[in-house]
């Protein structure tokens, strides 16, 4: 049996470089359940990141970014292996933001995911 190849790839994009020209190694992949992030030339690098697991999304637009229609989207996740990382100079970033949003939940309910609020240990707590 050979390899599956053909994936349903929801959203495809190259990180842009100098005036908004994908002219870079870096692909960025999205299918409904996975976000997939290509790096490398001569030795590549696939980060898998499980939709389910991205807890926050922020939209990062410098006035450079903003000149050429790009932007960056940083992602917070519960992954012990990538807890951070940048979807970095996309175009149309704020409805790519949205769309990863509204598919982030959908993963969520799916899998019955639920959000929880981290708290330190070490934080005051009123005893009563």
């Amino acid at each position: 049996m050979g390899k599956k190849t053909n994936a349903n790839y929801v959203w495809t994009e190259r990180k842009r470089t100098i005036f908004g020209l994908p002219l870079s190694f870096t692909v960025y992949k999205l299918t409904e359940e996975k976000l997939m992030i290509e790096t490398g030339f001569l030795s590549k690098k696939e980060e898998e990141i499980r939709l389910y697991r991205v807890m926050d999304l922020t939209l990062n637009r410098s006035l450079g970014q903003r000149i050429f229609g790009l932007g960056t989207i940083h992602c917070c996740t519960g992954d012990k292996s990538t807890p951070e990382f940048d979807i970095k100079r996309i175009k149309n970033s704020q409805s790519v933001k949205e769309m990863l949003s509204d598919m982030v939940e959908k993963q969520r309910e799916a899998k019955r995911v639920v959000g929880r609020e981290f708290m330190d240990d070490d934080s005051d707590h009123d005893d009563f």
